[in-house]
């Protein structure tokens, strides 16, 4: 864990210098912390991280673009650390690629735990040798956190990598929403419909040829969702 690399970009020096100090305390040693967009983009452009906490509102741009331009080279966690906090707000977060969405005020120490835990669990998963998955249409890699789709490659979001990969090691079998919850966000006392539905939606886009009928990750109505071969 004290091998993660780790981005914080929030326009609040006071609360880029607290994450800093927290986050060292809780054994961390690689921490950039920086400002603005244009700076942030300059570090992810020579350095990859692998969780990153993002405010949304910077002076000179979002953390939601900011949070493309990074799905575009890893899949790592992306923290939204955020004084928005409508429903609303936090789907668009959700649907720009975000792992996690926190709203200000925060509990420091709460946090550092969600980080300690997806920082440990997306390191674990780049050093785990496992085969490819290949289902025809759409082959994962988990090793390389890559998906190819009819041989083209896409980019998988943090939370949708997780999910495939879950579904990957059970096919066939019925995940409930809650085991989904447990396993890929690491909690098990709030299930919130909407934010995984939201995620399934954008796996779907990527991995189906029909996002609408889908023939690969299924929905068991009343139970969760399945992922299977085609004709299965």
């Amino acid at each position: 864990m004290e091998q993660a690399k780790i981005l914080v970009v929030d326009d609040e020096q006071a609360i880029g210098d607290m994450l800093d100090i927290i986050l060292r305390k809780e054994g961390f040693s690689d921490i950039d912390v920086c400002e603005t967009y244009k700076e942030a983009d300059e570090l992810i452009s020579k350095k990859l991280y692998d969780l990153h906490i993002l405010d949304i509102m910077l002076p000179d741009g979002t953390g939601l673009e900011l949070a493309q331009k990074i799905r575009h080279v890893s899949a790592a966690p992306i923290f939204f650390l955020t004084a928005k906090s409508s429903d609303a707000d936090k789907l668009r977060g959700f649907m720009h690629g975000a792992d996690d969405y926190i709203t200000k005020p925060f509990n420091p120490m709460e946090l550092a735990a969600r980080v300690k835990v997806q920082t440990s669990r997306y390191m674990a998963t780049t050093e785990i040798q496992q085969d490819p998955y290949d289902f025809g249409h759409f082959r994962f890699d988990p090793i390389a956190a890559e998906l190819f789709v009819n041989g083209k490659t896409m980019t998988l979001p943090g939370k949708q990598f997780h999910l495939l990969e879950l579904f990957c090691n059970h096919p066939g079998q019925v995940l409930s929403k809650e085991q989904l919850y447990e396993k890929v966000w690491g909690e098990d006392s709030f299930i919130d419909d909407n934010t995984i539905m939201v995620h399934i939606r954008r796996l779907r886009e990527k991995i189906e040829v029909d996002p609408s009928r889908p023939e690969f990750l299924k929905t068991v109505r009343g139970i969760g969702y399945k992922l299977q071969g085609k004709g299965e």
